[in-house]
Formats: structure tokens, C-alpha cells, sequence
């Protein structure tokens, strides 16, 4: 089958066929996939529905059944169809396919496992390839970067915002009292924060007009703190996306036959996880 270290015919076809995005009978078995994996999802969701299950058990259970050997025979399509089986079985998209897979199996075993099937929405992420989103990824990096390039300015923001929780919360509890459920200082700063994020589940109210006035101004201020980690993280993304140089990002999204990694440049000859001659392997 793998003669030489490389993929036959057939395997080069089916790897084109799973694990492109970018070729007809590629996008055609990706929009299939996503349309089961939908449908297995409502099956499992209409099994957790006691009227429906009562009614209609042996044919969920028989729909189910199809659609996991379907999701099994695709399995073992994804692992023959490249080099390395081992590199996709413990990527991250082999161990969701893996994880979507097996609970109805191990539903012979032990009973209550089968609900752990609704994990097939995570296979749902495969949109990313279908609709040719593979540069948001990217977009999603310089989001992180953001976010670590923002820590430490975060980070002071909260420890600020805790403090004013717990000056603000012990206030509303010398105020208020246990009467209007301010029992004790925890349960205060709890409703300060509460409150100071906009949530406001009402379980604590202030009754005194002083109290009132206060959560007025907490409300406020709100507002204003929920503001200050936006502008942070979103300058930080600015200052990201004008280093970034776009120009060699392309649209089609096709895989590695060696270690299934995505490729998202079209004139790419290496793989960029394992080094492979991507002009060999077409």
C-alpha cells in the first residue's frame, strides 16, 4: 500500500477526496460529512426528548448505528489515506473524530455513555475548510498574540476592578445589611460584581436610597470598565495586523499526504509541520 515511503494511486485519490477542500469531489464530501454530522446530532438531541425516544427509540437507535459506521469507515479512510497514520490519530482533529466515534460502542458496554455522542459538534469545526475560512485562523493568531500582548495590562485592570468589588461590596454591607440580603461581605462584593458587570440576576437588591444611589453609580461605571479591555486588547490587535504581510496567503486549502497538515499557500513545495515534497505527492 505505502510502497516506498509513498501513497498509491487509489490512496492519493481518496487523501484528495477527505482531506481537500479545494477539488469538487473534496468540497462535495466535506458538505456530505457536515450534513450526517448534523443529522447525528438532532438524533441524539430528539433520544434525549423522553416523548419523542418512547415513540421512535428503535429507529433513532437504528439511524444512529448507520451513521456510526459511516463516521467509522471515515476513520479509517482518513488513517490509510496518508503516510503517517499516527500523525493524524493524535492531531487534534483525529482525536475528536476518534472521541465523536466510539460512544456508541462503548454504549454496549456501559450504559449513560451514549449522550457523550453529542460530541460530534466539534467535528462541525471542519467548516473552517469548507467555506474556505482557513485565513481567519489566522486572524484568530493575531487575536491571541492580542491577548498575551495585553496580559499584563489586563491583568492590572482586573486586580483593579477586584479591589473596587470589595471596597464597593463591604460599603453595601455597613449600608444595606442583612435584612435586604447583603448577609455578609462575600455575598455583597458578589452582588457588586454582579452588578458591575451588567448581569444584574436581582437575587440582592439595595432597599435604602443611599444604596440605591450607589448601585447607581456601579452601574455606571460599569459601563465604562467593560469598555477599557476592548480598547486594550483592540490596540494591540492594530499594532499585530499592520506587521502582518497577507500577500502570500491563498484561499485554497489543501492537506499534506504525509501528516494531513493544512496547507494555505498554493505555491507552497514543503510541508510546513513535517517537511514533505508537496510537488511529489500530486
Amino acid at each position: 500500500m505505502r510502497e516506498n515511503g509513498k501513497l498509491s494511486k487509489w490512496q492519493n485519490r481518496l487523501h484528495k477526496i477527505i482531506y481537500g477542500a479545494d477539488t469538487p469531489a473534496g468540497k462535495l464530501f466535506d458538505v456530505i460529512l457536515l450534513i450526517v454530522i448534523l443529522a447525528s446530532i438532532i438524533i441524539v438531541m430528539l433520544e434525549s426528548v423522553s416523548t419523542i425516544d418512547a415513540k421512535y427509540h428503535d429507529t433513532l437507535n437504528i439511524l444512529e448505528w448507520i451513521i456510526t459506521i459511516l463516521f467509522t469507515l471515515e476513520y479509517v479512510a482518513r488513517i490509510i489515506s496518508v503516510k503517517q497514520p499516527f500523525k493524524y490519530i493524535f492531531s487534534f482533529y483525529g482525536v475528536i473524530d476518534l472521541l465523536s466515534t466510539i460512544p456508541k460502542y462503548i454504549s454496549l458496554i456501559f450504559a449513560g455513555t451514549h449522550a457523550f455522542t453529542a460530541l460530534r459538534a466539534l467535528r462541525l469545526l471542519r467548516v473552517f475548510r469548507i467555506l474556505k475560512l482557513a485565513r481567519y485562523v489566522g486572524e484568530s493568531r493575531n487575536l491571541t498574540n492580542a491577548l498575551k500582548a495585553s496580559r499584563a495590562k489586563i491583568s492590572v485592570f482586573l486586580f483593579a476592578v477586584l479591589i473596587i468589588s470589595i471596597i464597593l461590596g463591604t460599603v453595601m454591607y455597613m449600608i444595606e445589611g442583612e435584612d435586604a440580603g447583603f448577609t455578609s461581605i462575600p455575598r455583597s462584593v458578589y452582588w457588586c460584581i454582579v452588578t458591575l458587570t451588567t448581569v444584574g440576576f436581582g437575587d440582592i437588591a439595595p432597599q435604602t436610597p443611599f444604596g440605591q444611589l450607589i448601585a447607581s453609580f456601579v452601574m455606571i461605571l460599569g459601563y465604562g470598565i467593560i469598555a477599557v479591555p476592548t480598547g486594550i486588547v483592540s490596540a494591540e490587535y492594530t499594532r499585530n495586523a499592520n506587521k502582518k504581510d497577507e500577500s502570500t496567503l491563498d484561499t485554497n486549502v489543501h492537506s499534506c499526504t504525509n501528516c494531513s497538515a493544512e496547507i494555505n499557500r498554493s505555491n507552497a513545495s514543503f510541508c510546513w509541520r513535517c517537511g514533505e515534497n508537496l510537488k511529489d505527492s500530486t
